[in-house]
């Protein structure tokens, strides 16, 4: 990668940060379309991201956001989208040149991926897990894509879990908090925690609480070389399953076209990240 005097730097923003592949992915995209771009991959702290994403934005860059800075990024908005103000998240920011813009490409991302796992039926009941930034915009992705659909919640800390539910009922989707498993039949599960993203890390969801889920399809929004743990379970039991790569494509392609104004490559983005998790 060379960088030069006018190179534009754009990053990811996360703690972990050194798993994303995100740099891998854009940085082929920005070579297949000759830009003068390099995309980075950048650890911060609770304390150092927003003095961080405010560098990077007035240099004339542009900045990606990953777990845990979802709902701290759209905090530091001066323009958010409706999916920004409704999810109080933002994985995407630029600049206009005096304010800050952010964009949450998670929620079109999710529902697209979710339409791929279950192309012939709609979603009436979904389940996710967490409650942080990436699980309100799998809420409002179900919300948007499939109005009506009853949302179940599950999360580690009771109070998060509830807090969850009533942030899902202020924006209009019915939300109960899931606890214990074998009576409700979901059509999608969608993990919306770290769970997975390192080896020894528990399921997020446990064999019994899949079984219980029957024939719903798992969408994880965790990625790793030959699929997730998550994954790997739901298929054993037949279930149609997706680990989060696909996603990370979709939204990493219209964060691209927000940064620069261009289509995105979307194939190239694809076969980086494929090429990647066979390594």
């Amino acid at each position: 990668m060379r960088i030069r005097a006018t190179t534009r730097l754009l990053a990811v923003v996360g703690d972990p940060v050194a798993h994303s592949l995100s740099p891998r992915m854009h940085n082929a995209a920005i070579a297949a379309l000759g830009l003068d771009a390099a995309y980075l991959g950048l650890r911060a702290s609770a304390q150092t991201f927003p003095e961080l994403a405010r560098s990077v934005l007035a240099a004339g860059g542009a900045l990606n956001v990953t777990i845990p800075f979802k709902r701290a990024a759209a905090a530091l908005l001066d323009l958010p989208t409706d999916a920004v103000a409704r999810t109080g998240a933002c994985n995407t920011m630029w600049s206009d040149g005096s304010r800050i813009a952010g964009e949450n490409t998670d929620v079109p991302a999710v529902a697209a991926q979710a339409r791929a796992l279950l192309p012939a039926r709609p979603v009436r009941r979904a389940l996710v897990l967490g409650s942080g930034g990436s699980a309100r915009s799998a809420a409002l992705a179900v919300a948007e894509h499939w109005p009506g659909a009853e949302l179940w919640v599950r999360s580690r800390d009771v109070e998060r879990g509830a807090d969850f539910a009533a942030w899902a009922e202020q924006q209009g989707v019915g939300c109960r908090v899931w606890g214990v498993a074998g009576s409700e039949r979901m059509d999608l599960v969608v993990n919306a925690t770290p769970l997975g993203l390192r080896p020894d890390d528990p399921l997020p969801l446990e064999l019994p609480g899949l079984e219980a889920l029957r024939d719903a399809a798992v969408l994880d929004l965790v990625y790793a070389k030959g699929g997730t743990r998550l994954v790997a379970q739901a298929r054993e039991l037949g279930l149609a399953a997706a680990d989060g790569r696909g996603v990370l494509v979709a939204q990493g392609a219209l964060a691209f076209e927000r940064f620069f104004g261009l289509p995105a490559p979307t194939e190239v983005m694809r076969a980086a990240v494929e090429d990647a998790l066979r390594e």
